[in-house]
C-alpha cells in the first residue's frame, strides 16, 4: 500500500523580499517533508506566491509598477529562496499562473454545482500589513489612528462581499471527527 503525505508552506505574499520568517517556515516544512520521506511516504511538498490582495496591490502602487510586474521579480526571490535553502519541495507554484486559475475555476464549478458556497458580507478591522482581522478589543485609538493593541499596526475598517462555505452541512461530520 502506497502511504501519500502532502505539505504546503504558507504560500507567500511577495509585497516584498523574503525574510526570517519565511525562511524558517520553509526548513520547518522541509524538515518535515524529508522526515516522511525517510518514513516511507510518497510527499508532496509545495511553496509558492499569492500574487494578490491590498498588501500586493498597495506595495505595487508605492513603487509605480502594474502588481503583475511587481510580483514578477519578487516571486522569483521566493523561488531563488528554496534554492539557497536546499528545501527538497516538489513544486512552487505562482497564483497568477494559468494551472492555478484553472484549477481554482475547476474547484469554483464544482462547489457552485453542489451548492457548497454562498455569497455574504463580511465586516470588521483589518490590517494590511499584518495581513488579519481585529475584535474591538485587540486595537485601539491612537492619534486619531485606529491600531492593533499588539502590533502596533494600523486597523480600517473594511466591509465586502465574498463567498463563504456553507460549513453547517459539515458539522456534524467535524464534530464526529474530533
Amino acid at each position: 500500500m502506497n502511504k501519500f503525505f502532502y505539505i504546503t508552506t504558507p504560500i507567500y505574499y511577495p509585497s516584498a523580499k523574503p525574510h526570517m520568517g519565511h525562511a524558517y517556515s520553509s526548513i520547518v516544512s522541509d524538515v518535515i517533508a524529508r522526515f516522511k520521506k525517510l518514513d516511507g511516504y510518497s510527499v508532496e511538498f509545495l511553496t509558492g506566491t499569492d500574487e494578490h490582495g491590498l498588501k500586493i496591490q498597495r506595495a505595487a502602487e508605492e513603487k509605480g509598477l502594474d502588481p503583475k510586474k511587481f510580483c514578477d521579480d519578487i516571486s522569483e526571490t521566493f523561488r531563488d529562496l528554496t534554492k539557497v535553502l536546499n528545501l527538497s519541495n516538489t513544486d512552487f507554484i505562482r497564483t497568477t499562473e494559468l494551472r492555478h486559475f484553472q484549477s481554482v475555476q475547476n474547484l469554483w464549478k464544482i462547489l457552485e454545482e453542489k451548492n457548497e458556497i454562498y455569497l455574504s458580507k463580511y465586516s470588521g478591522w483589518y490590517s494590511v500589513s499584518d495581513e488579519a482581522f481585529y475584535g474591538e478589543n485587540e486595537i485601539k485609538k491612537e492619534n486619531d489612528i485606529y491600531v492593533s493593541i499588539n502590533s502596533g499596526s494600523k486597523v480600517e475598517w473594511v466591509e465586502e462581499e465574498s463567498y463563504f462555505f456553507k460549513l453547517s452541512k459539515w458539522e456534524k461530520k467535524l464534530l464526529n471527527f474530533y
